[in-house]
């Protein structure tokens, strides 16, 4: 452990600067600072509030997941850390202008892009990305278009459990719905809203599906709703089934109970009863988006449909050159997101969407890292965005203590940069402030009986922020 003086801190305490306050963000300050007692973290961040997707990705209905808020906020308030929201890194302050204030820079902003289908028709009207419609029921500045929900047929792209969610946010009663976190015109659009089928496709088949059991099981117990399968897109399963793994075998059994077996006389009522249906369908990629007569917006998607080569999760969708046209007024492409470049100074593989790193280092940048998404691209979950944060803080670590990384000479880290910002007319929004707006949200909240009813504007925020 190191024993350092307040004065001496001043001048020669390693100081590390990290861009993004997502939960790769705050996971890389947490083990930094937990690791060393010397070592100063300021954390910059795009929109005047913290916790990235932590806020604006996790579903409203998932409540659970975002108590992890709770430890990011007590990284937040320690003595060593500091948070300035509202600063745009790559447009108010460059990557070098940081590096000549800190030590080290840790990438952490994230995956702020969509993946392209690479269709024809994809930018027709009626076609969205499931990055935007998530970020507009959970209320991203970004985001605030609104999205018609007119149709009855509404066509998900992608069976990860960011289609699930989204598939579930459409189904779900009001009633369930109300007393979440979702924005207030979220949900009186969605109270309008005429959908009553949603199918959630896929290339590959009912043991490649990559979302988790969790997820199928709540859209199976989903109230007012039943499932609607292909018998024949499970031929063969119940036999492959039993050599697989046991969390895939787990899911796969689900999928099948859902598809095949005969409902108990309780689950028979229920579904006799729902008003809307979801369902998978497997084999299936998109081809083009055919447009209306007037060709103003979608009205019908065009797909191959595949057969599988190889067997488990490395097996291959293969198209077997036949294709069906299904009406559809609303497509959702939930086909992953991906990282953007920030600084054309940095290096950046822009086929992988990454930056490209070893451990986490930089390639050819000394004293730049990266952890999160920007590090392995949009894999795993919460949980696995700590491990891979904490493996990045471990090499920043291992760096300084080698000397690979040079910490002997003092480095102004936010003293050099806040003069930048003010001479640019940036003002950031410390931590103090983000608890006014925090506050805020909740009072409002709970005046509609509400965990909170988020701010949906920067200017809002700032607004609330500098009350």
């Amino acid at each position: 452990m190191f024993i350092v003086s307040a004065s001496l801190c001043a001048v020669c305490c390693p100081k590390v600067c990290i861009v993004g306050a997502g939960p790769a963000g705050f996971y890389t300050a947490q083990h930094l600072i937990k690791s060393r007692q010397d070592v100063e973290v300021d954390i910059y961040e795009r929109l005047p509030v913290p916790f990235g997707l932590v806020r604006f990705g996790v579903a409203p209905d998932h409540p659970e997941v975002k108590n992890v808020i709770n430890t990011f906020t007590q990284t937040a308030q320690h003595s060593r850390c500091s948070f300035y929201g509202n600063v745009n890194v790559g447009t108010d302050v460059s990557v070098k202008e940081l590096q000549q204030a800190y030590h080290a820079v840790v990438l952490s902003y994230g995956a702020e892009g969509n993946r392209r289908m690479g269709v024809p028709g994809e930018d027709l009207a009626g076609v969205h990305a499931a990055k935007d419609f998530v970020g507009w029921y959970n209320g991203l500045p970004d985001n605030r278009k609104v999205f018609g929900l007119s149709t009855i047929l509404f066509f998900i792209l992608g069976q990860g459990n960011v289609a699930l969610d989204v598939a579930r946010i459409l189904l779900s009663p009001m009633d369930m719905l109300k007393k979440t976190d979702i924005t207030q015109p979220a949900l009186d659009l969605l109270a309008e809203s005429r959908i009553r089928r949603v199918l959630i496709v896929g290339r590959r088949g009912p043991m490649q599906i990559a979302c988790t059991i969790k997820e199928v099981r709540e859209m199976v117990n989903l109230p007012d709703t039943r499932p609607e399968m292909v018998a024949a897109d499970f031929k063969g399963i119940a036999e492959a089934v039993k050599e697989v793994p046991r969390p895939r075998k787990r899911l796969t059994e689900l999928l099948l109970k859902t598809a095949l077996d005969v409902p108990t006389e309780k689950e028979q009522e229920k579904r006799s009863k729902a008003s809307r249906v979801w369902g998978f369908r497997f084999f299936r990629s998109p081809v083009e988006v055919l447009p209306a007569p007037d060709l103003s917006r979608a009205a019908a998607i065009r797909l191959a449909v595949n057969r599988l080569e190889g067997s488990g999760e490395g097996a291959s969708a293969v198209p077997t050159g036949e294709v069906e046209d299904v009406p559809c007024g609303l497509v959702i492409s939930s086909i992953g997101y991906k990282s953007l470049p920030i600084d054309p100074l940095l290096p950046f593989d822009s086929r992988k969407a990454i930056v490209p790193n070893t451990m986490g280092r930089v390639q050819k940048t000394a004293g730049v890292y990266c952890s999160g998404w920007l590090k392995t691209g949009p894999t795993g979950v919460i949980g696995t965005t700590m491990n891979n944060s904490f493996d990045t803080a471990r090499a920043l670590l291992e760096d300084m203590d080698s000397g690979a990384l040079d910490v002997s000479s003092a480095k102004p880290g936010s003293q050099g940069v806040t003069p930048l910002l003010e001479k640019r007319g940036v003002k950031p929004v410390e931590f103090s402030d983000w608890e006014k707006i925090d506050n805020e949200e909740i009072k409002r909240g709970v005046a509609m009986g509400k965990p909170r009813e988020k701010l949906l504007s920067v200017d809002e925020m700032l607004h609330v922020a500098r009350t």
